[in-house]
């Protein structure tokens, strides 16, 4: 079973998640802006992805531009600030039992369907 956090009126979530459904695999679809992650889950995920928190947040993202940029936080100030505004996620994240990979290109998704 897999789940993929997504953000409907993102195309690239919107790509990750018509992909899934193409795989004909089972998943559980978590809109997470509606639904945001607690710390210890994005904290779980993180190490699902093997990457940094500040290598799974949306430079582009206004927040990030009017607030963020420029200023250096340790992982665990990351982690907190990606929970209280979880648009700075990147999108969307894949996620099995053990792996997750961020969908963007959707090619990503492949090897954790494997």
């Amino acid at each position: 079973m897999f789940r993929i956090y997504h953000n409907p009126s993102c195309k690239k979530s919107r790509a990750g998640l018509q992909y899934l459904q193409q795989s004909g695999c089972d998943f559980e679809v978590v809109e997470y802006l509606k639904n945001p992650l607690k710390e210890q889950e994005l904290e779980k995920l993180l190490v699902k992805l093997n990457l940094k928190p500040e290598e799974v947040i949306r430079k582009q993202e206004a927040y990030y531009k009017q607030n963020l940029i420029g200023k250096k936080f340790e992982d665990h100030e990351l982690v907190k600030l990606i929970i209280q505004n979880p648009k700075l996620l990147k999108r969307p994240v894949v996620e099995s039992k053990y792996k997750a990979v961020i969908g963007d290109p959707v090619e990503n998704i492949t090897p954790l369907l494997k």
